[in-house]
């Protein structure tokens, strides 16, 4: 049986998106890459509550390809992938095409 994650607040479940390769074709490990992580948005929380007790909605929506700092988040394992749960403002930016 498949368990889904909910995240609450404003939180997001991301998948990261691994680049093991410098620019030049090198595997870099992971203690050498100091710039933002790239990943995307699997599941988005329902966002905080103002004073008012209404909701603020999420600028990130599922799917959405995302910047976030290297070290932000929790990470943990989920039936068999490398997930991340972050605050909406641990991400840097929204990738757009």
């Amino acid at each position: 049986m498949a368990k889904t994650l909910k995240p609450l607040g404003d939180r997001i479940i991301v998948e990261s998106i691994k680049d093991d390769l410098s620019a030049g074709g090198i595997a870099l490990p992971e203690t050498a890459k100091d710039e933002p992580q790239r990943g995307f948005v699997l599941a988005v929380g329902p966002g905080l509550r103002a004073t008012s007790g209404e909701r603020i909605t999420m600028d990130v929506v599922v799917g959405d390809e995302i910047l976030f700092a290297r070290y932000g988040g929790s990470s943990l394992k989920h039936e068999g992938k490398d997930l991340l749960i972050l605050r909406e403002d641990e991400i840097l930016a929204i990738i757009e095409n």
